[in-house]
């Protein structure tokens, strides 16, 4: 249980700083996509802009070039399914870790409960064995018995507590995500027009 408190520990110090500094980063990035004019300016704030949101600005303004002169619901079909990939790897990449805390979490009651069994049938194998239930004989079980069941809990209600904060400080990720997904969609719509009129002015030269 002491190695299942230092895991708990560890993991949620490490993930709250990542997530943190991920939420920042994005909301940064959001201010930059709300001014921005198209995917190129976008791409070229590579220091500016979160890895994530990044990437689904490249992805976004490879659909638009691939797609030149096509239908624009067929580009649009596409830059959706491009940011939802690049969502879904976002958020498994901000829970990595913390199922261990819902382990921690969910076993360790059960471990300590075990630990409890095992001090009580302690006691009364000790009681058995002295044909006596005097306070001494008793003792050494019931205190094994409140010693498991103390530290059974000690680990599982910080893993507990820890990963439904984490979850919903990601949960904040994935929403400010998914704002940039949508600035990123109007920034590849506005793209793809200007795109269709280049395309369709050349055409009619």
């Amino acid at each position: 249980m002491f190695l299942a408190s230092v895991i708990t520990w560890t993991v949620w110090l490490a993930k709250i700083v990542e997530i943190m500094v991920w939420r920042r980063r994005v909301g940064a990035s959001l201010r930059h996509l709300s001014v921005a004019g198209s995917l190129e300016s976008v791409c070229a704030q590579t220091p500016r802009i979160d890895r994530w949101v990044l990437a689904m600005a490249h992805s976004a303004k490879t659909a638009v070039r691939q797609n030149r002169g096509g239908a624009h619901w067929s580009t649009e079909a596409q830059i959706a399914a491009r940011l939802d990939r690049h969502r879904i790897a976002a958020g498994r990449a901000l829970d990595r870790g913390t199922g261990v805390l819902a382990t921690i979490g969910a076993i360790a009651p059960f471990v300590g409960l075990f630990g409890t069994v095992w001090g009580i049938m302690n006691s009364f194998v000790g009681i058995a064995q002295s044909q006596t239930a005097n306070l001494a004989v008793v003792a050494p079980g019931i205190a094994e018995a409140l010693l498991a069941t103390g530290t059974g809990l000690a680990a599982a209600i910080p893993a507990v507590i820890a990963y439904n904060l984490l979850r919903r400080f990601s949960a904040s990720v994935k929403v400010q995500l998914g704002d940039a997904a949508v600035e990123i969609r109007r920034l590849a719509a506005w793209d793809a027009e200007s795109q269709v009129n280049r395309f369709t002015a050349k055409a009619a030269e």
